[in-house]
């Protein structure tokens, strides 16, 4: 098989032909070398949790020696991998409330959006009259941290969610207590010896998925606004094509903004801009990859060099002096490929150390001065640049980022208003729901997965989404794809939108597909869904909104389907998890949580069956959207 048919990038393409003559392995090598995978692993029935196994299912030997079936195997599987999502995520969330703790208007971490965090005291009733910010600040960070480790009550974030949903995870007790509480409890529970009943394990995963969603991500997300900025509606570009010949170029890579903003406010050194100079360059080109690449574009209109499948890629445009990583979806084998050229790839987390990479530790107490020393090693590599292996592929593309909630909604206004309204709410929306001149709405999350063609099944549902007028909002790779093909180009609209979408993008000037972060940003999806089902006086199993992880692979991305189904929203995934081991598994997860918490998956890997199911879901969800509108219209408004 011809490894370009592995991507639909053309930029990839191009890459992928240029390792091969280069003599560098890529994934994409990798992949067509691992030719079969695992069938037991697929499956999710081999256990290998106790120093007995690993066992396997098979039809000849249907229990694990301590005697658990396919059922039991396969449930502590899947539910470890939702803990070491919700932990994942979770932790991204602690780093930013220590960061918060550290906040002073002398240091290196300012507060910088004073109001949101007023805001987010009173909600949590901390005093703020008369108090310095950052008094304010220390109370909120040390009640977040609470958060992982109170020993009594639920996350407090869960009454954001409408009075209809809260009382669903009251009735199925799924309100999560203290995050790390909840890990903890499912580690013990899979255990030898300890849970055995699927029905039990998958209830565990959804509560410990729910302090994902509803407790560290909405933490992470808070926290980030407040110390770095809401994110704006702003321009930038995406694709490999941002690379610069004539510029010393950085990619930051990873998921934690505590680090990439400081490495861009580095990168704005007068000092090192010079130094850049004098080493033969025109300055310092910042470009993102991954979540990294979301946080400092929607903050900063850094462009995106590419996503989770391009990251030994843009090493291979031979023109990147430093790829500066800390977290989560880094792949190992950027230390070797960083070896066949001059790049240096500088890790900075004790939780991510890498084998060949070049250490340098990021400390939020030195912060400003470590990225220094980081941009610095990036700008003095520039002069060992071999021009004779650079080759950066032409294609880029323009993108509007950065649509918050914040930003949404205000500019929803445009729709009944000629101008925006900053205390705007977000009835322009549920009007364009209840007409249905919008169909539905999608989020559309996630990762790249080698096991499909990359790319392909993001741009495809995408595309068939908004051509029946249901509008996109998405986080993560999947905002890079988007924004990679055009999809965030505010012209998209009229290039492949239904008459109706394509009618509320130019009333409201935005693009059919709104990037709206990070992948701990899917919060900002749930806050949306929350405030249009809080508007309607409804739950959010209501409304004609659904979940498309198309291309998912991490752990975290587990963690998240299960928060999102258990919110009320129908989650559709692109790949199958390893559950299939378990016809019951299957059967709860698909079907049985839908009378459990009104939602459930749905699994199709090709990706355009997958969009007209989906479409055909939300015109039958249209139906009992639409008869209980006018119910409520119906209804007597109160004397």
């Amino acid at each position: 098989m011809d490894k370009k048919m592995l991507t639909i990038d053309l930029n990839s393409q191009v890459m992928i032909d240029k390792a091969e003559k280069d003599g560098v392995e890529t994934m994409y090598d990798r992949k067509l070398a691992m030719k079969a995978q695992c069938g037991f692993g697929l499956q999710g029935n081999c256990c290998r949790i106790c120093g007995m196994g690993p066992c396997r299912i098979t039809p000849k030997t249907p229990r694990g020696l301590c005697g658990a079936d396919e059922h039991t195997i396969v449930g502590r599987n899947f539910a470890r991998m939702v803990a070491g999502g919700t932990a994942a995520h979770s932790d991204h969330a602690r780093d930013l409330a220590h960061t918060m703790a550290l906040s002073s208007r002398d240091g290196n971490y300012k507060i910088r959006e004073e109001g949101k965090l007023i805001e987010l005291a009173k909600e949590w009733d901390v005093a703020t009259e008369g108090r310095d910010i950052y008094d304010i600040a220390h109370e909120v960070a040390e009640i977040g941290l609470m958060e992982f480790g109170k020993p009594y009550g639920v996350s407090r974030l869960l009454k954001n969610a409408p009075k209809q949903r809260q009382q669903v995870w009251k009735d199925y007790e799924i309100e999560p207590r203290a995050i790390d509480r909840e890990i903890a409890t499912i580690m013990h529970s899979t255990h030898i010896g300890c849970t055995s009943d699927l029905d039990s394990l998958i209830h565990m995963s959804l509560r410990t998925s729910m302090a994902d969603g509803w407790a560290g991500s909405m933490i992470g997300t808070r926290f980030s606004d407040i110390l770095f900025g809401t994110p704006i509606p702003r321009q930038t570009e995406a694709n490999l094509g941002v690379l610069e010949q004539t510029k010393v170029n950085i990619v930051l890579h990873g998921h934690e903004p505590t680090l990439s903003e400081m490495i861009v406010l580095a990168s704005e050194d007068p000092e090192l801009v010079a130094l850049a100079k004098e080493m033969g360059a025109e300055g310092i080109n910042l470009a993102g990859m991954c979540c990294t690449g979301n946080e400092v574009t929607m903050r900063h209109g850094v462009r995106i060099a590419g996503d989770f499948h391009q990251q030994e890629l843009a090493i291979i445009t031979g023109a990147v002096e430093a790829v500066i990583v800390d977290v989560q979806c880094i792949f190992p084998a950027l230390a070797k490929v960083a070896d066949c050229y001059h790049t240096k790839f500088i890790t900075t987390s004790p939780k991510a150390k890498i084998t060949g990479s070049t250490y340098i530790e990021f400390k939020e107490e030195e912060a400003l001065a470590i990225a220094k020393e980081i941009v610095k090693e990036a700008v003095l590599n520039f002069k060992n640049r071999d021009q004779e292996k650079v080759l950066i592929p032409e294609l880029k593309s323009s993108a509007t980022v950065g649509y918050s909630v914040d930003a949404i909604i205000p500019q929803l206004d445009r729709v009944v208003n000629s101008h925006i309204d900053p205390t705007g709410t977000v009835k322009p929306l549920v009007d364009c729901l209840k007409s249905g001149v919008l169909r539905g709405a999608a989020g559309v999350v996630g990762c790249n997965n080698a096991k499909g063609v990359s790319n392909e099944a993001h741009v495809t549902i995408m595309k068939e989404l908004i051509k029946n007028d249901i509008i996109v909002v998405t986080t993560g790779c999947g905002a890079q794809a988007a924004a990679k093909f055009g999809l965030m180009d505010k012209d998209a609209a009229k290039k492949y939108a239904g008459k109706g979408l394509a009618t509320v993008c130019e009333l409201v000037d935005i693009p059919p597909v709104l990037h709206m972060g990070s992948c701990v940003d899917i919060s900002r999806i749930l806050d949306l869904v929350a405030a249009c089902a809080k508007n309607l006086d409804m739950d959010m199993s209501d409304i004609p909104v659904v979940g498309i992880a198309p291309e998912w692979m991490s752990e975290k991305a587990v963690a998240i389907g299960c928060y999102v189904v258990a919110s009320g929203i129908d989650t559709y995934l692109g790949i199958m998890p390893p559950i299939t081991g378990s016809s019951r598994a299957v059967e709860i997860l698909t079907e049985g949580l839908k009378d459990k918490v009104g939602a459930s998956f749905t699994v199709n890997e090709n990706c355009h069956e997958l969009a007209a199911t989906i479409i055909s879901d939300i015109e039958k969800k249209r139906v009992h959207f639409e008869k209980l509108v006018e119910e409520k219209m119906m209804v007597p408004a109160e004397a």
